[in-house]
């Protein structure tokens, strides 16, 4: 049995430089290397919440680890471990805290833009089409509902942002700030990635509705950097309960949003705490996701 790893909402590891702090990610520098934690902080609306989520960043690193592995030849990736027990000797006083939850990587040079593939009408996507029939300036047909499975997949980018909302900008705006060539490449990636991804989870139960991606370039050639079509970055929907026309139940934070709806939060900091039935809950819909997609429990 997987021992459970402890609670984390922040780290400090004494002897390594911090790089910065995400929503979810502490990021320190190993060397010529990255060391990438995953701990349980969750956000909502763009707000990190004051309670943490057991299990969450196991669950974002090892369920990162599977797709990473089922990736590759289509591009390599930023991965060297998720072993902590392989990790470099200075890591290792560490051990307790990065079990499970971190993953030892290449430093690449980041492109600035988030690529997104949205195979499903859902989230900002959903909001643009209501107001003007497009998505990303991308037409769509007139008359689809809300969470209607698209045509085609689509590739949307948007701009990174450390606090706060990314923007969704048009393909022609991406091109502009990392160049045609490079564009043309991610947009490929990005729908090629999510088509193999959609494709294994329908057979197995789960709807990809959409997928977030960031790419960067080492040594001269493109990689997959980051997490991987885990539930922070991607829209994970039961197929058995799937119905157009409304917001569908998913295998993420929707536990989270609904409670915070329903406590009418105002979506801007400090967040309230979550109550045990809600950290139970959601805590159990990362631990089902792992489970069905990669077929066998994480513990």
């Amino acid at each position: 049995m997987v021992k459970k790893p402890n609670l984390c909402i922040q780290t400090d590891l004494e002897g390594l430089k911090l790089l910065r702090r995400g929503k979810v990610r502490d990021l320190y520098a190993c060397g010529d290397k990255l060391l990438l934690v995953a701990t349980d902080r969750i956000s909502a609306f763009d707000v990190v919440l004051p309670t943490p989520i057991p299990w969450k960043g196991a669950v974002l690193t090892q369920l990162s680890r599977f797709w990473f592995a089922m990736m590759r030849d289509l591009v390599p990736n930023h991965l060297i471990s998720t072993d902590a027990a392989e990790f470099p000797a200075e890591l290792q006083r560490h051990r307790e805290v990065l079990d499970l939850r971190s993953m030892l990587a290449v430093s690449a040079d980041m492109f600035p833009i988030e690529c997104v593939a949205r195979g499903y009408l859902a989230g900002s996507g959903w909001k643009e089409y209501q107001d003007h029939g497009t998505v990303c300036g991308i037409a769509l047909p007139p008359g689809l509902r809300e969470c209607d499975r698209l045509p085609e997949p689509i590739f949307t980018p948007a701009t990174k942002a450390e606090s706060g909302h990314d923007m969704n900008i048009s393909y022609e705006e991406a091109a502009r700030r990392i160049g045609e060539g490079q564009a043309s490449r991610l947009r490929d990636l990005t729908l090629a990635i999510y088509a193999r991804a959609a494709e294994y989870a329908l057979e197995r139960g789960i709807i990809i509705a959409d997928v977030k991606f960031e790419f960067g370039v080492y040594n001269g050639e493109i990689i997959l950097c980051d997490e991987v079509l885990t539930p922070d970055s991607s829209r994970f929907w039961p197929r058995d309960r799937y119905e157009p026309g409304r917001n569908q139940p998913s295998f993420d934070k929707q536990y989270v949003r609904d409670y915070l709806e329903e406590i009418h939060f105002n979506k801007q900091p400090p967040a309230p705490e979550l109550p045990p039935r809600v950290v139970e809950g959601t805590t159990a819909k990362y631990l089902e996701a792992y489970r069905i997609l990669t077929g066998s429990p994480l513990f």
